[in-house]
């Protein structure tokens, strides 16, 4: 189905490729979310962009078809019209962090066992540790704010430290699943923090993200025996995926209306479909491509038509003078993420990196496609600039 410049009614009632349909310029911010659950239904919901008090915020509109495109309109515009009087159409009842705190643990407490003492201690925690949060509303909450709450505890009584911080940071991830504020100030806050002894990760040698538009340049001057290594490894530094997934890409995941690269979880790192924003730029690395083998099912084959070895990116690297691993290409676009205020969710969910802690999970069900695709553009522009 062809995408239409404005939304019409059928088109929304039709649609069934996943992906974020916008409204056209002059539609407020409007658009509408299609995805696939998990049981394979098609679910549609309305999303709605504005900068309230100079920060962007998504707010929902309801599901598709309980609201109805013009009802989704009509919303849309009582929004604007809201926020350039001044106000915030999310209502005047943020709560404040003590009033948050409050709603987390009663959430919790159907998981806990009866007689727990869990719900004693995490109000001890907030009491002790995160006394400064208490009476702000939670969406003027910094990370510096967060910052000094844990920083007076952070190597002194580590045990403590790290319960504030796992306790505080699932009270904002309540306040992003309510649409309350967008990000959580606890995972920039830890970044400030120095890192315990011996838990050092690993490393993979990278390009500081200023210098990726002339690797990029230089990717694409490279001679050599698989011509499609090429535009494989530009993929992988405008999408920031992994070298096997850009490998093994098949042109029955790629939906290019939609402007969606869907990744089966059979060939995630995770174990879990992940469904990849297509850039302006890595629209253009596919259609090139496509006019180079149009009879291969996969996107990037080999001149024998197979999957390019392992090594032919790393190879591409190397003859191009790049000094960065493949691998590289996600550390440099999350530095840019980092550098340039991309919410730490958003950036880690542009990665496919998924949570450890299965209470973390349980908050981020979506897969922020809306967000990401924002993101991802302005990463391919970035980078792609002559």
């Amino acid at each position: 189905m062809k995408r239409p410049r404005t939304l019409t009614a059928a088109f929304v009632r039709t649609v069934n490729r996943p992906g974020v349909y916008g409204d056209g310029r002059g539609g407020r911010g409007l658009s509408l979310r299609v995805h696939r659950t998990r049981s394979g239904r098609i679910s549609k919901t309305w999303r709605q962009r504005l900068r309230i008090e100079g920060r962007l915020t998504s707010v929902g509109l309801g599901p598709y078809p309980e609201i109805t495109l013009a009802e989704a309109r009509r919303k849309a515009l009582d929004n604007s019209r809201e926020v350039r009087h001044g106000g915030d159409p999310r209502g005047g009842g943020v709560p404040t962090f003590a009033e948050a705190a409050d709603r987390t643990i009663e959430l919790h407490r159907d998981g806990w066992k009866a007689g727990s003492p869990l719900p004693a201690q995490w109000e001890s925690t907030f009491r002790l540790h995160a006394a400064p949060l208490r009476d702000k509303p939670v969406d003027r909450i910094t990370s510096a704010d967060v910052l000094a709450c844990l920083a007076p505890i952070w190597t002194s009584k580590p045990g403590a430290a790290k319960k504030a911080r796992h306790r505080i940071a699932a009270v904002f991830r309540w306040c992003i699943g309510k649409n309350l504020r967008p990000d959580n100030p606890v995972d920039r806050a830890v970044v400030a923090l120095p890192r315990a002894n011996g838990n050092a990760p690993r490393h993979y040698r990278a390009l500081p993200h200023g210098e990726v538009a002339a690797a990029i340049r230089a990717i694409r001057r490279v001679k050599y025996i698989h011509p499609a290594a090429m535009p494989c490894v530009e993929m992988i530094a405008l999408t920031a995926v992994r070298a096997g997934e850009a490998r093994g890409a098949r042109w029955d995941e790629i939906d290019m209306e939609a402007g969606v690269w869907t990744i089966p979880a059979a060939r995630m790192k995770a174990g879990r479909e992940f469904a990849v924003p297509l850039s302006t730029g890595a629209l253009d690395v596919i259609e090139r491509v496509r006019a180079q083998s149009p009879k291969s099912s996969l996107v990037f084959p080999s001149r024998t038509g197979e999957e390019l070895p392992r090594n032919a990116p790393g190879r591409v690297l190397r003859r191009a003078g790049v000094a960065s691993t493949v691998h590289g290409f996600r550390s440099s676009a999350r530095s840019w993420m980092a550098e340039t205020g991309v919410p730490a969710e958003v950036a880690e969910a542009c990665l496919a990196h998924v949570p450890r802690s299965q209470v973390v999970q349980a908050y981020q069900r979506s897969d922020l496609l809306a967000r990401r695709a924002e993101v991802m553009q302005a990463w391919s522009e970035y980078v792609t600039r002559r």
